[in-house]
């Protein structure tokens, strides 16, 4: 089965991952760069599975957690004036929730909220943890038809502290998330 592991940041994984270098793809920050990156390694790889790590806030999620998202809301896409939804992209008939998440026994799961904004408050509606690329990563991994499973270890409340908190707990985060990605492979 051929694995391909997407982290946003090298500094997600940190030397945690250094001996599935081959099976790594690192996105870069945002939607689109998750987009871009995933939508050009499945053309170039074909992989069988997709598993997303990586980091996020939540205000109910208790720091250090590893939890596993299984529903991908876009945040920012808003274009309510015009009648649709938060969350729908207008003439897309792509669902605006996207529910293509496999669960990992021993892990709560979460509906993950993705935007192009780091969030240190009000939280957007609907959403349990919050973070920058999951919800491209479904997509893509939706419409090519890619088994996907979304693990995020809760690095910081997405409150006004949270950018303060999210670096200090990189190091953490790569830790956990090889942790909960043995237990996948287990």
């Amino acid at each position: 089965m051929t694995i391909l592991i997407c982290f946003a940041l090298e500094n997600e994984a940190g030397e945690h991952f250094a001996d599935l270098s081959d099976q790594l793809l690192f996105t870069g920050v945002g939607k689109l760069n998750a987009a871009y990156s995933l939508t050009d390694a499945v053309t170039r790889r074909r992989p069988d599975l997709v598993i997303n790590l990586g980091t996020a806030g939540s205000p109910t999620v208790k720091t250090g957690s590893v939890v596993c998202a299984t529903r991908f809301i876009q945040h920012d896409m808003d274009v309510s004036p015009l009648g649709f939804k938060v969350g729908e992209t207008p003439f897309d008939p792509t669902p605006a929730v996207l529910e293509n998440g496999r669960s990992v026994s021993g892990l709560q799961e979460v509906t993950c909220g993705s935007g192009d904004r780091f969030v240190t408050g009000n939280t957007p509606a609907g959403c349990d943890v919050l973070e920058m690329e999951a919800y491209a990563l479904a997509k893509v991994c939706l419409k090519e038809n890619i088994p996907f499973i979304a693990l995020k270890y809760i690095s910081d409340g997405a409150d006004g502290a949270a950018a303060v908190d999210w670096p200090t707990a990189l190091d953490n985060a790569g830790r956990a998330l090889r942790l909960a990605y043995n237990s996948i492979k287990a």
